[in-house]
């Protein structure tokens, strides 16, 4: 039998599956795919006048603006270390709220608890700038007005400040991402089998037992794929959570710039595409080497819960 044949019938036989496929098939290709052609810019020197092919090649020079830079240390240890502490809290938070929600018998009110987490990760990051600058603005803000006030303590000027915004930042990501990172955990745990609860109850485990017995163990594959997914964005950082909540203050610039905040303010002074290409290709590079480490890391203590 002819394998092409075989596979035709096979794709035929879930002709509806495939076409579902399709779309999500070609947003993947546009959007992530197509754009890796462009690899190449962060090699040239782009002029507009030769435009990008004929823009001559430069070899590594553009890679030196990163790694010459005085504030090279600041940045990437602040870029390693807020994506580190946003995985560790988020899937905390994410997991531990999941299995809450799963515990409540009220659908309807499970479900009104899901919505509302998940709305802020819908809202644009400068309507999100606006309500933390609405609770921080030194003279009007709610928490100078409403909390310092009256505990009699000084105003505290948010925005010059910099030992609060690693707090800060972490809350806010917390509140935008939690909920969205929840809804996944809830359809994992949706898929656990009853049965297994059922036994659990007929055996008089308590539900703190049922969670740490049943719950998170089957879930746990699901946690350490999206864990090694995550491990890629450690060298990447939300451009507007950095740039546009701090109000990209200078004063703040020690505990909030990032990769992609200090690259986004030089090259807009310089206005050097080939840069902005090699910092971006320095970061994807560096992310696709840390999904491999973890990857590798996990197939070694579980060959069966390994990405591949």
């Amino acid at each position: 039998m002819n394998p092409l044949s075989g596979r035709m019938k096979l794709l035929w036989k879930y002709r509806y599956l495939t076409i579902m496929v399709v779309p999500p098939l070609v947003v993947l290709l546009l959007n992530n795919y197509l754009p890796m052609f462009g690899v190449f810019i962060a090699f040239k020197n782009i002029n507009y006048i030769d435009g990008i092919w004929g823009s001559p090649w430069v070899g590594f020079d553009n890679f030196t603006f990163l790694f010459t830079s005085g504030s090279l240390w600041r940045i990437t240890r602040n870029t390693v270390a807020y994506s580190l502490v946003f995985m560790v809290v988020n899937l905390l938070l994410s997991v531990g709220i999941a299995v809450a929600i799963n515990e409540i018998r009220r659908r309807w009110l499970a479900k009104s608890y899901q919505t509302f987490l998940i709305m802020p990760y819908f809202l644009s990051t400068v309507v999100v700038s606006y309500l933390v600058y609405a609770f921080l603005n030194p003279d009007k803000g709610f928490l100078n007005n409403s909390i310092i006030d009256w505990l009699g303590e000084e105003k505290v000027y948010w925005y010059a400040e910099k030992g609060y915004w690693p707090y800060i930042l972490t809350l806010v990501n917390a509140w935008r991402s939690v909920g969205i990172g929840a809804v996944i955990y809830i359809a994992a745990i949706a898929g656990i089998d009853p049965e297994y609860y059922e036994a659990a109850v007929i055996d008089g485990a308590s539900k703190r037992r049922q969670i740490f017995h049943i719950t998170l163990p089957t879930i746990q594959p699901v946690i350490i794929i999206i864990t090694i997914l995550n491990m890629g964005q450690v060298f990447n950082s939300d451009f507007g959570l950095f740039y546009q909540v701090p109000l990209n203050s200078g004063a703040l610039y020690p505990v909030t710039d990032t990769v992609d905040t200090y690259v986004f303010r030089v090259l807009r002074e310089l206005n050097d595409i080939g840069m902005s290409s090699a910092a971006a290709l320095v970061q994807s590079v560096l992310g696709f080497a840390m999904v491999l480490m973890t990857n590798s890391a996990v197939r070694k203590i579980n060959k069966e819960q390994s990405l591949f």
